[in-house]
């Protein structure tokens, strides 16, 4: 696939040369010492190709990223019950807000603003110790990614508990609902510790690309979940998977992602290809400002989109 790997060239050189490169994170401590100017694309395509540009292979916080795999987790674990204690819906707040928790009584909006990863680090502790629960996701996407050296940085998780006093807010305000069957403290510390995981674009690619492939990992043809949930994930992140900037996303580049504050993206292009991007500096809404850029230009460039006829 030569043209992809060009494109993926080209549009690392385009954003080499930006200097409207968004603002790093500083909320998080450890964050706000990210390089701005770095920038990695990997793309690892269905028929077992690893396409990379840039500094692909510089491991990154993928804070809400793991998001997606945590509730891949969940749903294994619990399945459509799931969803007695988590919406379906966009936001259409911050990611962080307490307002529309407060009016909708305790039930998160969805899965991936900060109140729905919540509750499901609280499914995942179920039966578990906090350090049992974290353990099982981190060996999770090492498996995905087929990669045992991805690990949790442990001085951003030290750095978002340190400062993470609405998450607290929030985490006690479901508890209030019996939204939470823990202690707060206990699933928030598995939260911390899920969104402290680091990895490459390249691993990140790696553990997406289940998604692409209809539930299945092209690499072995074991299947990770059914097409049907592979389905219902990637509808997720294409409604929510940026907070309330997921419609303006949907808009310029039309195929399902996940953001994290830490700056990169994980999109899937189903039947095709697992796409992950790194670029620290945020936008207005939270998501990388220069990989939203990039995913709207390769997205053009291929003829992605899953809107397309």
């Amino acid at each position: 696939m030569p043209e992809l790997e060009q494109a993926l060239t080209e549009i690392a050189a385009e954003m080499a040369e930006r200097t409207d490169r968004g603002e790093v994170a500083t909320y998080i401590p450890q964050l706000g010492k990210v390089d701005p100017k770095k920038f990695g694309i990997a793309a690892v395509t269905n028929d077992g190709r690893v396409l990379m540009a840039g500094d692909a292979d510089e491991p990154f916080s993928i804070q809400s990223i793991s998001k997606v795999f945590t509730l891949t987790l969940a749903l294994g674990n619990v399945g459509d019950a799931l969803w007695q204690r988590v919406g379906r819906e966009p936001s259409g707040n911050p990611f962080n807000s307490i307002v529309q928790l407060e009016h909708e009584n305790g039930i998160p909006r969805n899965p991936f603003i900060n109140a729905g990863a919540i509750v499901i680090s609280d499914i995942l502790l179920a039966g578990h110790q906090p350090r049992e629960a974290i353990g099982e996701i981190l060996r999770f996407i090492q498996f995905l990614a087929d990669d045992e050296t991805i690990i949790i940085d442990r001085e951003v998780a030290a750095s978002e508990r340190a400062t993470g006093f609405r998450n607290l807010a929030l985490a006690n305000y479901m508890k209030s609902f019996g939204n939470l069957n823990h202690a707060p403290d206990l699933a928030l510390g598995v939260y911390f510790h899920h969104c402290a995981i680091a990895m490459s674009c390249r691993q990140l690619a790696l553990a997406g690309r289940f998604l692409a492939n209809g539930g299945k990992n092209p690499a072995t043809g074991h299947s990770v979940v059914s097409a049907e949930r592979a389905r219902r994930i990637g509808a997720m992140m294409l409604t929510c998977g940026h907070y309330d900037g997921s419609g303006d996303f949907a808009f310029r580049v039309g195929i399902p992602g996940k953001s994290g504050v830490g700056g990169g993206i994980l999109a899937i292009v189903p039947g095709v290809a697992s796409l992950a991007v790194w670029s620290p500096g945020l936008n207005a809404n939270g998501n990388s400002r220069l990989g939203s850029i990039a995913l709207e230009r390769l997205a053009k460039m291929m003829n992605w989109s899953v809107f397309a006829p």
